[in-house]
């Protein structure tokens, strides 16, 4: 069984958000596969489905960004996923709107939610696709909860379609594969 977590902040306030790249790419994960993410426990937001005869688990921590690796933990320990079949999906400032980035192991890079959930499993080396958000020009507390607009809404838009593209491309092949293909 496969794990996808999509990292963000719940609540209507962060909808759209930089920060909520995560969240988008599964949602539209989600819509896509038909897999309702209807289920609420282990500090999430989920549901479970299959893509190409994989079963599949979708995700949506509701502990907000920092503490994403809670819900992670919970998830992981009571479906019993291996490590290896874990993927989570976050903004990264250090790649230009647009762009996505896989990979199989390494550091959060300073994103906070992806730190936490290295912190709680006690290892790097987990699958993530990286959505690129581009750097702050003013506080980037206020850019990460903001809302991208006009060329940069467009270009996150289409690294959130590739992210999706990304999983499903991984699940029909593999990871080394998908990383060949999308990075």
């Amino acid at each position: 069984m496969k794990l996808i977590v999509g990292l963000g902040n719940p609540g209507k306030k962060y909808e759209k958000t930089r920060h909520n790249c995560g969240f988008l790419v599964a949602d539209l994960l989600s819509t896509v596969a038909r897999i309702d993410l209807e289920r609420e426990d282990f500090k999430s937001i989920y549901g479970k489905g299959k893509i190409y005869d994989e079963d599949v688990i979708i995700a949506l921590p509701q502990t907000f960004m920092n503490l994403s690796g809670e819900a992670v933990v919970e998830l992981v320990n009571f479906f019993k996923i291996k490590l290896e079949d874990l993927i989570i999906i976050y903004d990264d400032m250090a790649l230009k709107p647009g762009t996505i980035r896989l990979r199989e192991s390494g550091s959060s890079g300073g994103q906070k939610g992806m730190q936490n959930i290295i912190d709680l499993l006690g290892t790097d080396n987990i699958k993530r696709i990286r959505v690129g958000i581009g750097e702050p020009v003013y506080d980037s507390i206020d850019y990460v909860l903001g809302k991208p607009e006009g060329e940069d809404a467009k270009n996150i838009d289409e690294a959130i379609i590739k992210a999706k593209d990304a999983i499903l491309y991984a699940l029909k092949s593999n990871w080394h594969n998908a990383m060949s293909k999308f990075n």
